[in-house]
C-alpha cells in the first residue's frame, strides 16, 4: 500500500470544498477498511460544507438480510459479494448526471441491520456528492466501473490495533456480546480488510488523520 499522508481535518475539508467549486456537481469517493474511519470523515466534511454538500453511502446497498439468507451468505455480511454493486453503480451514474429533480437514495439501518430505500435526498442544488465504502476502489466487475464515476477518490488508512479496537466496540453498540464482537472483528472484517487493502493505489490520496475522532 502507499505511504499515507498524514493531514490534519481542516486540509481534507479545504480540498473537498475545492473539489465542489470545480464542476456543476462533483463526486468524491472514500474508501478504506472496516473500522478505518471513513464514515466519521465522510460525516465531518459534509456537515463543514453544509448544505450544498450530501452523504450517499455505499452501505445503503446491502442485500437485504432474507436475501443474504437465502444465498447462504449472512455469515460474511459486509463482503463484497453482499452488496448490490450493479445498483450502487446505476445511483452513481444518476448522481454524476446531475439530473433536474431529486434523486433518492438508500441508507443502511444499523439499528435494523437492514437497507431502507429512498431515505436520502439528493437535490439538484447538491453540489458535492461524498459517497464512502470498503470497495470503492475494487477492480473486479461490476465495482471497476465505481472508481471512473468519481471526481476524485481517498484512501482513508489507520494502524491496525486502532482500527480493530474501534470495530469490536462497534459490533458491541449493536448488540453482539464481547465474544461475537472479536469474534467478527478478526475474522470477516480483517478478511474483507484485507481485499481492500490493495485498492490503496487507485486512490488520489492515501491519508492518515493527524486528528482521528475517539473510537
Amino acid at each position: 500500500m502507499p505511504e499515507a499522508t498524514l493531514l490534519p481535518l481542516d486540509d481534507l475539508v479545504a480540498r473537498a470544498r475545492a473539489l465542489a467549486e470545480a464542476g456543476p456537481r462533483q463526486l468524491l469517493g472514500i474508501a478504506g477498511a472496516p473500522g478505518a474511519g471513513k464514515s466519521t470523515l465522510a460525516e465531518r466534511i459534509v456537515a463543514a460544507i453544509g448544505p450544498s454538500a450530501r452523504l450517499v453511502p455505499m452501505d445503503g446497498f446491502h442485500l437485504a438480510q432474507a436475501e443474504l439468507e437465502r444465498l447462504g451468505r449472512a455469515a460474511r455480511k459486509g463482503a463484497v459479494d453482499t452488496f448490490d454493486a450493479n445498483g450502487y453503480v446505476s445511483l452513481l451514474r444518476r448522481l454524476r448526471r446531475l439530473e433536474p429533480t431529486a434523486v433518492y437514495a438508500p441508507l443502511f439501518r444499523r439499528d435494523l441491520e437492514e437497507p431502507v430505500a429512498g431515505a436520502i435526498e439528493v437535490p439538484p442544488s447538491v453540489r458535492l456528492v461524498v459517497t464512502e465504502g470498503n470497495y470503492l476502489l475494487f477492480t473486479d466487475p461490476p465495482w471497476d466501473e465505481v472508481r471512473p464515476l468519481l471526481h476524485e477518490a481517498w484512501f482513508v488508512d489507520l494502524d491496525a490495533e486502532s482500527r480493530l479496537r474501534r470495530l469490536v466496540a462497534r459490533h458491541e453498540a449493536y448488540g453482539r456480546t464481547p465474544e461475537q464482537a472479536a469474534a467478527w472483528a478478526y475474522g470477516s472484517d480483517e478478511t474483507n480488510a484485507a481485499l481492500v487493502r490493495d485498492t490503496a493505489n487507485y486512490a488520489d490520496l492515501v491519508v492518515r488523520l493527524t486528528d482521528p475522532p475517539p473510537g
